[in-house]
This record gives structure tokens, sequence and C-alpha cells, in this order.
């Protein structure tokens, strides 16, 4: 399981948002701090929506890399609701806000807050992911690969920082020849010879009044070194996430940041690495979804009748929204699944069942899960009904004291598409007490955990 995470995103109902509205500022934070002194680097992904390479190349900085020296900071979804919508911005381009902006603006609290993360004193390097279009050339060569196209460069507003920065020489001072650097390092393990990267100098301050309003030239105009990534929008997602790492880990190599990457950077391992071990927790914790390979919609979920829905992600892309009746989960601009409630009152009295699982005798909490390698029973809870959902014995509506094996189950009530995994719920006096799921999934070593809840972890919080 990957970690949880303490940001807030806290979501409701909002006309003009159709389903949904973010808190104030409506992004989240998070410190790689390796405990040994080096230098600071700042990461911003998904500024516009549309550009799926570089909020899901930082939120894969957030839940993949452990940072050894230095620190790193990343904003993966800076402007979150655009990303769901797949907008390039809601209220307009994100990255053009930077300037002047009227505090009657509706992101004007998310460019203060932003703007006071770069400002942070000890922050030396602010990298700003963004998919551009086509491929950028100093030449034309075709309509898709010319002088202006964005698309594999590396992006600086000038050759240098300004001569007030001149304490900076030798950490990125030298802005064209730090993205030179870093491009001939992505250069060196291309895919296809064709996707080569280049620098591009917009020069900003001789005339460029949109580049003028970006989060890049406010950060240079305070002093701060700041790059551009642009991996090219003609490449597949998982593509576009691999030259964004290259040139990501690059400038790490330059800023002397030391760090582990747990997954191999080719596309197949990006492609599994996005997806991994994505959870939700919901009804104070009594119930967890795994939603890796998670079916199209799950139904008969048991919420609680009273309330606002309470939820926790362990994902900076994933968050849950109410469209009339249905909950839908989304991981960035993908929707996962969709959650039909069925309305309970709860009893929170119960806080474990016992189980026997693969012969041994097990104590599971709520808002669990339990590999399973063979077979699971379920042992009997006075006054309590015990349902396993896809199994079922005729005429009996108490579920416990039966072995289980994955054969006895109806394969489409499982919750992943793989059918491995299944949910088993216990109910006393027709109120909901929890749920557990068992695992059926291979490959798991005896000694495999319970996978733990998310209430001992924290976790990204809203609710509904």
């Amino acid at each position: 399981m990957i970690k949880y995470y303490s940001a807030l995103i806290v979501l409701g109902a909002l006309g003009l948002l159709a389903d949904y509205a973010f808190s104030s500022t409506g992004f989240s934070s998070h410190y790689l701090d390796s405990g040994i002194a080096g230098k600071t680097v700042l990461i911003v992904g998904g500024i516009q929506g549309d550009e799926p390479g570089g909020f899901n190349a930082a939120s894969l900085v957030v839940t993949h890399y452990k940072i050894l020296s230095g620190t790193v900071r990343v904003v993966p979804n800076l402007n979150f609701s655009s990303i769901i919508k797949r907008s390039r911005g809601l209220y307009g381009d994100l990255n053009r806000k930077f300037d002047v902006l009227n505090p009657s603006d509706p992101e004007f609290n998310t460019i203060k807050k932003i703007k006071k993360m770069i400002l942070e004193a000890d922050v030396d390097l602010v990298l700003n992911l963004h998919d551009g279009s086509g491929f950028y050339s100093k030449v034309y060569e075709d309509k898709n690969r010319h002088p202006g196209r964005w698309g594999q460069s590396i992006i600086v507003d000038q050759e240098q920082m300004p001569p007030r920065a001149e304490e900076k020489k030798g950490s990125f001072f030298q802005l064209a020849g730090a993205a030179r650097k870093s491009v001939d390092s992505v250069n060196t393990n291309l895919l296809q010879p064709d996707h080569k990267f280049h620098v591009r100098n917009t020069r900003t301050a001789h005339g460029d009044l949109e580049m003028a309003k970006s989060l890049t030239y406010f950060a240079l105009k305070n002093n701060k070194s700041a790059f551009g990534i642009e991996a090219s929008k003609s490449l597949p997602t998982a593509k576009r996430v691999y030259y964004h790492l290259l040139a990501l880990e690059a400038f790490f190599d330059q800023a002397g940041i030391l760090f582990e990457r747990k997954f191999s950077l080719t596309e197949e391992g990006i492609s599994r690495a996005i997806d991994q071990g994505i959870e939700l927790a919901l009804g104070k914790n009594r119930i967890l979804l795994t939603v890796e390979n998670v079916r199209n919609r799950l139904s008969f979920i048991p919420l609680e009748k009273k309330g606002k829905l309470a939820f926790q992600v362990n994902h900076p892309l994933m968050t849950l929204i109410q469209t009339g009746n249905v909950y839908n989960l989304f991981h960035g601009n993908r929707r996962l699944t969709r959650l039909s409630p069925q309305y309970f009152d709860y009893d929170f009295s119960l806080k474990s069942i016992e189980m026997i699982v693969d012969g041994k005798n097990r104590r599971v909490t709520f808002g669990t899960s339990v590999p399973v390698k063979q077979r699971f029973l379920v042992k009997k809870i006075p006054d309590h009904r015990v349902n396993i959902i896809g199994f079922s014995k005729k005429t009996i509506t108490n579920e416990s004291g039966f072995v289980v094996r994955k054969e006895n189950f109806i394969q489409r009530f499982s919750i992943d598409k793989g059918g491995y995994i299944f949910r088993v719920e216990v109910y006393g006096s027709n109120k909901f007490n929890g749920m557990i799921l068992v695992d059926f999934r291979p490959n798991q070593t005896e000694d495999t955990d319970i996978a733990s809840s998310f209430g001992d972890k924290g976790g990204q919080a809203g609710f509904l």
C-alpha cells in the first residue's frame, strides 16, 4: 500500500461547477523532506486542467519517490476543478493570473497561496509542469513541428536571472545553461529520435505580454529560478509522464537532490504506478474500497442515512463527487467508478470480526482488506448478520459460519474487474456495522499484513 496524505480537499455542491466545489485553495501540497540539508525544489502540476502528463508526473513524485537529500515540495493538482472537468481553466487560464488579479476572481485565493509557497525563503528552484502542443523546433519543419509549438521543450523566460539575484550564482543563475543541461540529459533517453527536447527562451521581458502573467515569470521577478517543462500533447499520457520525470530527475541531479524511485522509468512501469494501490474509505472508515482496476459501477454501497458523506482517499488526484444519488470517484480527469448507495443507520459499537483465513484465526477491523489464498470463514456473531456479497446459500440470510472459496463467488459481484476482491458486510438489528474486503489476488505472501485502515494514517479527506 502507498502512504496516505494529510492535505484537505472539501467538496460539495455549487451551481457553476455543476456538481462540486473545492475549498478556497482547491489544491493539496506535499513536503518530501529528507532531513538532510540541501536545495529545495517546488514542483507544480495541473495549473491547466487539460494537461495530464504534468499532473500525473507530479503525483508520482508524491506517491512513488523517496527523497534522500534536500527537500522536494509538490503541488500536483493546482487547478483541481479544471483537471476533473478536462478544462484548461474553468475561470480562465490560471497561468495568466500571476501579475495583477482582482480579489473578486474565483481563483484569487489559489493564486495567493501558491505565490506564498513560491516566495518561501528556502525555495531554490521552481518547476512548472505542462503538456504543450506538438513539438517545438527553432525552424519550421511541418505543421506540428515549428517555432510556434511548445511540446518537448524546457522553457526559460530569459538567458539568466536578473542582476539583483547575483547571490544565486551557482544555483541555477544561468537559466538557459541549466535548461540545456537538463535537455541534454533527457535527450540521452529518448523513446524515439523525433521526441527530442529543446530549450525555448520566451524572452518574456521583451514584449511577451502573456508570459509576463505566468507563474515562472512571477518567480523570476522575485529572485526565484524557475523553468517550465513541456511534454508533447501528441504523445499518450504515459509517455508524457516519462519525459516529465526525465526532466525532473535531471534538475534533481543539478540541484544535488538524491532520490529513490519505486517503479521502473518505462512507459509500462509508469502506467502501472499511476493507479497502484489507490483506495477510498467511506462511512467513518467502516468501508474500504480498493479501486485499482475497479469495476465501472459498484452498487448497494451501505452509506449512513444521516449527515454528510465523509470520505478519504490515498492519492492526491482522487476525489469523490456527487451527481444526484450517485457518487463518482475521479482520479484526475478519469472517472474510475460510480457508487450507487443504499442507506442505513450505523452502529459503531462493533469494531471488528473474527475470521479463519487459510486455517489461521484472525481478528479483522472494519475498513480493512484481508489477503486470502484459498478459503475463509467469518465466525458467528451473536445477534448479527453477515452478508458476503456474491456468495449465496439458498434460504440462508446469515452467511457466517460457512467456509468460502473464490470459486463460490459470482464473479460479477467483485469490486475489481479481475474478479478477485469481494465485500463482507456485517449488520445488527438492521443497522450497518462495517465492511471488510477479502482479496484473492495471486502472489500474496503468507505474511502479508491486513491492510490498515485510513483512520490510523490520516488521509486526504473531504465530505459531501
